[in-house]
């Protein structure tokens, strides 16, 4: 298991992220202070707080998950 914060500041960060969030076969979710969701439910991203950075659970650690963060390299919080 993989944890790293996010940024996604507009409606086409989320559409995108979404895009790559589904191409996975292992889990990822998306925690928001005491709620979490599914990352790859685009309603389920809107329901956060998209104004704060979102800490990103990826449930694997192999080579996938580490592609799958170099990816989303741009919405990882720097």
């Amino acid at each position: 298991m993989k944890e790293n914060k996010i940024i996604l500041s507009s409606i086409d960060d989320v559409k995108e992220f979404v895009a790559l969030a589904n191409r996975c076969v292992f889990d990822i979710d998306l925690l928001s202070g005491r709620y979490a969701v599914d990352a790859k439910s685009i309603m389920g991203i809107f329901s956060l707080d998209l104004t704060k950075a979102l800490t990103l659970v990826v449930h694997s650690d192999g080579a996938d998950a580490e592609d799958f963060l170099d990816e989303i390299g741009r919405f990882l919080e720097k």
